[in-house]
């Protein structure tokens, strides 16, 4: 019997480099490396050293702003990262689901790619749902609800629902 629910796309054979066999990779013996525990997990082994950055060459200039840059990402509340963070899997998804406002856009159309981006982006909201609260994540839901069911419109043969991407995460979704 054949599925018509989704469409079948035929892939390359993987490459050897690409095949997950682990036959002659793994051995039973003892690794030689270990990890020394410490009272504060924070604290690298005593053996554990980073050069200077004198040492590597660095400009003063360079390492100055490296630093700066540090201390800005660290002012960025959690919140704001993750929001960015399903933002970007949501404008990726769009492209790949042909909603790009470009000329070239059914081009740009890959719903096997936009599969993968719109479940990841689902798990994404899910888990985060509860740590950025409502005033965050309702948006963040309309808009996964929105690429959930432009996805379905632009397949070719739309899923039923319940079964379409992401949706073992947000539950069915309907027009």
């Amino acid at each position: 019997m054949v599925d018509v629910g989704r469409a079948v796309r035929r892939r390359r054979p993987l490459s050897p480099r690409r095949r997950c066999s682990t036959v002659g990779r793994m051995s039973d013996a003892p690794r030689s490396e270990r990890y020394e525990f410490t009272d504060n997990p924070g604290t690298p082994p005593a053996d554990h050293k980073h050069p200077p950055a004198e040492t590597l060459g660095l400009p003063d200039d360079t390492v100055d702003a490296v630093q700066g840059q540090m201390r800005d990402i660290a002012e960025v509340p959690a919140v704001e990262v993750i929001t960015t963070a399903a933002v970007h899997l949501m404008s990726a998804a769009a492209v790949k689901c042909g909603l790009a406002a470009d000329e070239h856009a059914e081009e740009l159309k890959d719903l096997d790619e936009a599969r993968k981006l719109i479940t990841a982006l689902a798990g994404f909201v899910t888990a985060a749902a509860p740590e950025i609260g409502s005033q965050h994540a309702g948006p963040l839901r309309d808009g996964l609800k929105s690429l959930q069911l432009a996805f379905r419109e632009a397949s070719p043969f739309p899923d039923a629902p319940g079964a379409g991407p992401g949706e073992k995460f947000t539950g069915p979704v309907y027009s």
